[in-house]
């Protein structure tokens, strides 16, 4: 008799290699088949819901691992959400308009040197980014998503776009909205505004200069006495191509200022920075005349530089004492500052500069160059004319373009505005703020602080691919005309026809019969060319999406986004929310931090660091980067490398193993129910395992319920390395393939496992989606539902929870530690093969001794060892010895009563006993 034959060794039809690329594409096949996520609403279609409203990713390029990142985030809460028995509706969006679209298609145009209208332009890009929905939505289902694709939410759809205008014009109606000139971020690149959500700061070198304005007024009262010098103040600028608009000096009110005589001129500066100035400068001889208020100075003109003009000193408290001279340059169509400063004093809100950034033609030795040519232009120019006190290269923090990322200027320009404070919309969103939960709770503080001190929202651009403002001006006198009626008319005609309408109809079209400018009394309008910020379009979402389709609800249980979105998505979608709706748009907000690579550089094509999603999918299948979003806290800047790859990939083989080991030992050989193993009945061991496996469930459902998704990762592979497989699985393997297989003792930790798998599969179903549903098709004959997803979550039975056991097996596991530790050390001497060749000695204190004592006939199988000894004794130790008698060839242990002939030889009694039972 060959007596492997007669083992009950462990056996599946799971495969232990995923071969998830190919894999993962059937099983999105089959929940396409089978109409998943339907069935998911639908089971679900009475139960409590949650509604997880998606921030619309924008319908450029293919997808890459940010994207990824959150999209997968989002993917593994819904499908949290739908096993804890809610009904989790997940739409997901596009954001169709603006900048990136519309330089595409100029591009491509340009290429084919096309000619194209505006209604043209606007045809190409409605195209294109139709292209890239379709393209992102399939690459978004391939990362393993659930939602419903087939029906998203587009914010270039005509019902959508319709919404974005009767939003806006509430603002208008209420007054809320002004246009006035004063400058805004703008960008010379796309030859627009910009708000300060597309703004982002990345470090730029700059000229740092220092410069001479002459004193040409009377010397009495404030210079009498001086030295028959002339008299500069001194001023410094990282922004040489801003002097021609120079109107003011500003300096503080509150600071001392000196005189200083040097060999041929008497300078006005900050007394604290003079030190800084004559070392930058390399004066070494000078004297300092006297102290000066800066109440005498005020109202004092100085000359400009090179410009016909005075330029009037003034009071600012921004002005610092740390940095510069103390005095600063002020250009009240180049700063908001100095814009303030400019309205405070009645100074004209003067902007020489065009929109493509070049000087118009009174700027006289810059006209038509562009700022920053002239930056080194208006250098020379001073250096010529004896005005450069001194001039350095610095590195400092600066403004740019979200979008093309090339540094942006302030512009004074006719544009409109969001009032953020006559009817108290600052203040509400505060409010609000306070009243939403903030995950982390770091982004209240972000959010509210960037929402506290932000100016007037600039809601105009100049482009083409957008939502139109739909006012108009009467042609007369250029007053701006808008009412409900005419909001009203266009509302209806966008929702018919689209927003090109408005492009392709006079102001007549729209207007109400009968209208008038209020003004003059003329009946004649034209029509707004500038488009509304695209922010302002996904940021009414909740009016578009949450309010208008039955199954969503507003305000909507969760955003989810970047931590960028604090001054994008979050901030627009709280201020429109919060001034139509006059509360938030969502109950909880969630942010994730940027994809790094392993050293925490950000991606770069420049610096070869970039890993599409597609390389690690085609490769190693998309649960490993399901896998990747909750290995670390992605709440934090989250690290992706080859090597960070390579460890979720072995990851992934110990979790796939370890359901494949699970399901060997059950599978067509237990019946829960007939075989099942009442729990007093079980084994001290199996009780242990019972108990872990009731701390998991219990830190996994919390996990997925406080979003901290890392938890999970951690939790479920400790659980599977270690409790199972280094511990549970490795001691049960005896009694599961020896005992007899109705054997008490193997029922019952077939129970055990029986209960695992079961649970471990509900758990990991959210985030290796592909595998636990394969897993769940393994195992018809014990569940009911045809997809794991239709399932619920396990429940922590907190009763099975036993501090007292677990506590005593942590005494247990260390002393079998130390036990493998010297059976390891005999193994590397090769005095023994395996462990069952050895006869263990455990000198053991009280306390340790009384807990393996009580593992009564289970301790020889604790250690996997054939024989074994305890005594008691004042510290712990373990001998390791040649096992006793000779080797069973059924069970491998050794026997000093091995029976040597009979129907059954050259086997130990206990198999002698089973293979008697057969």
């Amino acid at each position: 008799m060959d007596y492997k034959d007669t083992l009950n060794l462990p056996k599946t039809p799971f495969p232990m290699r995923g071969n998830l690329p190919v894999k993962e594409k059937d099983m999105l096949a089959r929940w396409q088949e089978i109409d998943l996520y339907r069935k998911l609403t639908e089971a679900r279609k009475d139960s409590p819901a949650f509604i997880l409203h998606d921030g619309p990713p924008y319908a450029n390029g293919n997808i890459h691992l940010g994207t990824a990142l959150n999209k997968i985030l989002k993917d593994i809460i819904i499908k949290a959400k739908f096993m804890t028995g809610h009904r989790a509706d997940y739409v997901p969006g596009w954001d169709c308009h603006g900048l990136p679209i519309e330089h595409q298609v100029e591009k491509n145009v340009k290429q084919k040197k096309l000619d194209l209208s505006k209604l043209e332009t606007r045809g190409e890009c409605r195209a294109y980014a139709r292209r890239f929905i379709d393209i992102q939505r399939e690459e978004f289902k391939r990362l393993g998503g659930i939602g419903d694709w087939d029906h998203p939410y587009i914010t270039m759809d005509f019902g959508y776009q319709a919404t974005i205008i009767e939003e806006a014009a509430k603002f208008f109606l209420r007054g809320e909205v002004y246009r006035k000139k004063r400058p805004v971020y703008w960008c010379l690149n796309c030859e627009t505004a910009l708000a300060e959500a597309e703004i982002e700061y990345d470090t730029k070198r700059s000229s740092s200069i220092y410069v001479k304005f002459p004193y040409a007024g009377e010397r009495e009262p404030v210079f009498a006495g001086y030295p028959d010098k002339p008299v500069y103040m001194l001023i410094w600028t990282t922004t040489p191509w801003t002097l021609p608009a120079n109107l003011a000096i500003a300096v503080q009110p509150d600071f001392t200022y000196v005189s200083v005589e040097t060999d041929k001129e008497v300078y006005i500066v900050l007394k604290d920075l003079l030190e800084d100035v004559m070392q930058r400068a390399a004066i070494t001889g000078y004297r300092i005349i006297g102290e000066i208020d800066p109440q005498t100075l005020r109202g004092l003109t100085f000359k400009h530089p090179f410009i016909d003009r005075q330029s009037v000193i003034v009071f600012a408290d921004y002005v610092a004492a740390d940095t510069g001279t103390g005095a600063v340059h002020t250009a009240p169509g180049h700063g908001e500052e100095d814009y303030e400063t400019g309205l405070k004093y009645g100074l004209d809100i003067y902007s020489p500069v065009n929109e493509k950034g070049a000087f118009i033609d009174e700027v006289e030795f810059f006209k038509g160059m562009n700022v920053w040519e002239a930056n080194p232009k208006v250098i020379e120019k001073l250096k010529e004319l004896g005005l450069l006190l001194h001039t350095e290269e610095i590195e400092h923090s600066y403004p740019h373009c979200w979008r093309c990322k090339k540094p942006v200027i302030f512009r004074a320009t006719e544009q409109w505005f969001v009032s953020m404070d006559s009817q108290g919309l600052r203040q509400k969103g505060l409010n609000e703020i306070d009243k939403t939960r903030w995950i982390p709770s770091w982004g209240r503080d972000r959010i509210y602080n960037m929402l506290s001190v932000r100016p007037d929202w600039c809601i105009s651009r100049q482009r083409t691919w957008g939502i139109p403002i739909t006012i108009f001006y009467c042609e007369k006198c250029r007053e701006p005309f808008w009412s409900e009626g005419s909001f009203s008319r266009v509302v209806d005609a966008v929702r018919q026809s689209g927003a090109d309408v408005w492009f392709e109809k006079d102001a007549s079209h729209f207007l109400p019969e009968g209208t008038k400018c209020s003004h003059c009394g003329s009946t004649t309008f034209s029509k707004e060319q500038d488009i509304l910020d695209v922010w302002f379009d996904s940021g009414v979402s909740w009016a578009a999406v949450c309010k208008k389709r039955p199954e969503l609800r507003y305000p909507a249980d969760l955003y989810l986004e970047g931590s960028d979105q604090h001054r994008g998505w979050f901030h627009s979608s709280l201020l429109t929310s919060v001034g139509n709706e006059g509360r938030a748009p969502y109950k909880a907000v969630l942010t994730h931090g940027f994809v790094v690579d392993g050293s925490g550089r950000k991606m770069s094509k420049s610096l070869g660091n970039v890993i599409a999603p597609n390389e690690v999918i085609e490769k190693f299948g998309a649960e490993i980067l399901r896998l990747w979003v909750i290995y670390e806290d992605y709440r934090d800047d989250i690290k992706i490398s080859k090597d960070i790859i390579n460890r979720l990939v072995e990851t992934y083989r110990r979790i796939r193993n370890t359901l494949r080991f699970l399901h060997a030992n059950i599978n067509d050989d237990f019946e829960p129910g007939r075989d099942t193993v009442p729990y007093e009945e079980l084994s001290l061991l199996d009780k242990w395992l019972l108990s872990r496996l009731a701390r998991l469930i219990d830190r996994v459902g919390e996990a997925y319920n406080n979003y901290t998704l890392h938890s999970i990762y951690h939790g479920v592979h400790n659980f599977c390395a270690v409790d199972l497989s280094a511990l549970y699985l490795d001691i049960v393997k005896d009694r599961i393939y020896v005992e007899h297989k109705d054997a008490k003792k193997r029922r019952a930790s077939q129970t055990v496992i029986y209960e695992t798998l079961i649970a471990l599969v509900r758990l990991i179903a959210p985030v290796l989606s592909s595998t636990a549903d394969e897993m769940w098709s393994y195992l018809r004959g014990y569940v009911a539902e045809e997809s794991v997803f239709l399932a619920q979550f396990p429940t922590a039975d907190k009763t099975l929870i036993n501090g007292d056991v677990e506590e005593r097996w942590e005494r247990i596991w260390k002393v079998r530690e130390l036990a493998n530790k010297k059976i390891e050390e005999k193994r590397t001497a090769k005095e023994i093969g395996h462990s069952l060749d050895t006869k263990i000695i455990i000198d053991a204190p009280d306390e340790d001794y009384a807990a393996l004592m009580e593992l009564g006939d289970e301790i020889k199988d604790v250690f996997i060892v054939s024989q074994i000894e305890i005594r008691k004794a004042a510290a712990l130790d373990v001998a390791v010895i040649r096992a006793e008698g000779d080797k069973c060839e059924r069970c491998w242990q050794y026997d000093t009563d091995i029976l040597r002939d009979g129907k059954f030889p050259n086997v130990c009694k206990r198999c002698a006993d089973t293979l008697s039972l057969l």
